[in-house]
């Protein structure tokens, strides 16, 4: 055969055989979207059938039935499931919003199995829905706890120097809780509306716990200083046999003295002992005390214990209330809306109790309480009046015992801003 002729015979056996192939060659099969073919040539799950779970959250108003049919459970499921978290550890009445809920349930065309509550930082409701209806279990979640030293440096006031010096050790609202916490350490001590200055600065040794998702909170102060116009004042935890825990400085003489140094305990100063222009009256007059910005119905409390001397109306003051105590001194309080209940001339108040409520009675522009201490009948600048007076120091029997915690907490005091690691005691 020539060559011509036994090409052409090859190219008719191949395309004879393309045809014969495609005739007979099995379709593949149709694809279909709920099923993915996997390894093994295995088939898998249908999404009706696959297990889901996800986060909601309680709105404002929103009951617990109503958040339960909101995301598909039917009324009688959601009616049992209310029944056993109030069996369990929740009022479904007093739920507060914004409460986050975990559900998980089987299948996408299956109502919730399991519900999870997040009923605090560290607290949980978990409920499983079993054969015999459903039950539930509280949990409390693990915290981590360690000693860190914080700083930082005063620039315009306390919350500044938090947010600068500590928010990677305290985030969010635990900045201000340690705010407050050395506020109401050195309340016998120092003022912090007044007597912090630019430069100033404070150094503390908390002891830290940090939860499973995060949240951080304060277990305690061990120490803490601060650095006043070049003077340090400190503070050191020490607690003694069967005695609460108090604070000591650093001569171990406790922190609480005689008076609190200021009768507000959320405080924000508008104006300082002296003379200014008074706003009423449209002229420079000596200014016998010092006012302090809150909102009107913000508690007073006596800086000291006392005895009522007065409480009632006068001229310019408005309502007014004076205390006196031991030593000849004498705390005015004016401007007020009203007294606490049971206060009136001849009664007797305790240090920190509540005696009246900021107002603006009297030549007051805006509500503030207008604050001042009598020594000896004189008015004196509370400032310097109320630092002369020092507390009890600490019994000859703890002695020992405290100057080894003194020096312990010292010299860890003074480490590097971080986590620190204590020696054993």
């Amino acid at each position: 055969m020539k060559a011509p002729a036994a090409r052409a015979f090859a190219y008719t056996v191949v395309a004879l055989l393309l045809v014969v192939a495609l005739r007979y060659t099995p379709a593949l099969p149709e694809h279909r979207p709920a099923e993915i073919l996997q390894r093994g040539d295995s088939v898998a799950t249908p999404a009706a059938l696959r297990p889901w779970s996800r986060r909601e959250t309680l709105n404002r108003g929103e009951t617990l039935i109503g958040l339960l049919k909101r995301v598909g459970v039917n009324d009688q499921a959601a009616r049992d499931v209310v029944r056993a978290a109030t069996a369990s550890a929740v009022n479904a009445r007093f739920l507060r919003a914004g409460m986050p809920v975990e559900l998980t349930a089987p299948g996408a065309d299956s109502a919730p199995n399991e519900l999870v509550f997040h009923l605090g930082i560290d607290r949980l409701l978990r409920l499983r829905r079993l054969a015999t209806g459903w039950s539930g279990s509280e949990e409390h979640l693990p915290w981590r706890v360690d000693t860190v030293v914080v700083t930082g440096t005063i620039h315009s006031n306390l919350y500044q120097a938090m947010d600068s010096g500590t928010a990677a050790l305290f985030p969010g609202h635990a900045k201000d809780e340690l705010a407050w916490a050395l506020a109401d350490i050195f309340e016998y001590k120092v003022d912090m509306s007044r007597d912090l200055q630019d430069g100033d600065g404070f150094r503390a040794l908390v002891e830290r716990a940090v939860g499973a998702e995060g949240t951080t909170k304060i277990n305690k102060v061990l120490a803490a200083s601060f650095s006043l116009s070049g003077s340090d004042v400190n503070a050191i935890r020490f607690e003694s046999d069967g005695q609460r825990a108090q604070y000591f400085d650093s001569a171990g003489k406790s922190l609480r003295a005689q008076f609190l140094r200021a009768p507000l305990e959320f405080r924000r100063i508008s104006s300082t002992f002296g003379s200014r222009f008074h706003p009423i009256l449209g002229r420079w007059r000596a200014h016998k005390g010092t006012d302090y910005a809150a909102s009107a119905g913000t508690p007073v409390r006596a800086i000291g214990n006392a005895v009522v001397v007065r409480a009632g109306w006068s001229n310019g003051y408005g309502n007014m209330l004076e205390l006196r105590h031991p030593n000849g001194y004498v705390s005015r309080y004016g401007h007020l809306r009203a007294f606490a209940k049971g206060v009136s001339a001849g009664r007797r108040v305790a240090i920190g109790q509540t005696v009246a409520f900021v107002g603006m009675t009297g030549l007051a522009t805006g509500p503030h309480l207008h604050f001042e201490v009598l020594v000896g009948g004189v008015q004196r600048d509370s400032r310097v009046a109320l630092t002369s007076t020092s507390g009890d120091p600490i019994g000859k029997n703890d002695r020992s015992a405290f100057e080894v915690t003194r020096g312990q907490m010292l010299a860890a005091l003074a480490e590097m801003p971080g986590v620190v690691r204590l020696a054993a005691r």
